[in-house]
């Protein structure tokens, strides 16, 4: 983590320094996690694109900020086609808890992510979920943290956003590789970045490849699917933080992501 919040975005960089400061749970948890590859891979084998869908009741970048029920939501996109859920832990900046996590996994029977900026072992052990999000940039040692989650029980998210990034995933033995196409310097969304690294690496045949941030449309579902994304992690475009939307539009706008887009 040396020289990093030099490079990054400061409202990043804030969200690190907190992070950091974290109390930690004392005690270690174990967990009895589905499979969220395989939760993938079933949702394409019954026709659907795998979706990961996103509850994030805010964010940094995001215009407004959404109070609903996180169980209805779950609910909403399990209905409408979700292959998993990503729920937001981090408080501070996206207003989200562990507390709203454990209530969705409980909530639905598809595989639910933590998504948080998670940066010591002890953090790990702060909830329950059938996986955790790592992200390369931001450990010193990548391969023990993804070793201390499996030890747990949990799959592993490894999050890159650099060709060497994903290469350092592949090193450390990580499975499932997410590539983000939002830039941590300005923030700015570029879905070209998934196409870029892909077309840097060989993917090994083990391993899962998450396209995150910046799909918004059936078209965006293609595209990634065609750079070569085995799944996409969405959660804006479902949840349209500047409108008030009942959970009919939230199924209705899950659906249209996960179901093939014929042009």
């Amino acid at each position: 983590m040396m020289g990093i919040d030099d490079e990054i975005n400061p409202a990043v960089s804030n969200i690190l320094s907190q992070a950091r400061n974290r109390s930690s749970p004392s005690g270690r948890i174990s967990v009895q996690a589905q499979s969220l590859s395989d939760a993938l891979t079933r949702a394409a084998g019954d026709g659907r694109i795998p979706v990961i869908a996103e509850i994030k009741p805010t964010s940094p970048t995001t215009a407004g900020k959404r109070s609903d029920n996180p169980v209805e939501l779950a609910e909403a996109m399990a209905d409408g086609g979700a292959a998993a859920l990503s729920v937001l832990t981090e408080p501070e900046h996206f207003d989200g808890s562990v507390e709203m996590l454990a209530s969705v996994r409980e909530s639905v029977d598809i595989p639910v992510l933590r998504k948080d900026f998670i940066l010591e072992e002890s953090q790990l052990d702060a909830v329950k979920a059938d996986a955790v999000l790592l992200i390369a940039r931001f450990l010193d040692d990548l391969e023990s943290m993804i070793t201390a989650a499996r030890d747990r029980g949990f799959n592993v998210l490894v999050e890159t956003h650099t060709s060497a990034e994903f290469q350092e995933a592949v090193n450390s033995g990580a499975q499932i590789i997410g590539i983000n196409n939002r830039d941590l310097t300005e923030l700015t969304v570029d879905l070209s970045t998934v196409e870029t690294v892909l077309s840097e690496v060989t993917v090994p045949d083990d391993v899962t490849v998450i396209a995150e941030s910046g799909i918004k449309t059936p078209e965006d579902v293609e595209r990634m699917q065609s750079a070569g994304a085995d799944g996409l992690l969405i959660g804006s475009a479902i949840m349209d933080h500047g409108s008030k939307l009942d959970m009919q539009t939230i199924r209705k706008n899950t659906r249209q992501l996960t179901t093939p887009h014929i042009s």
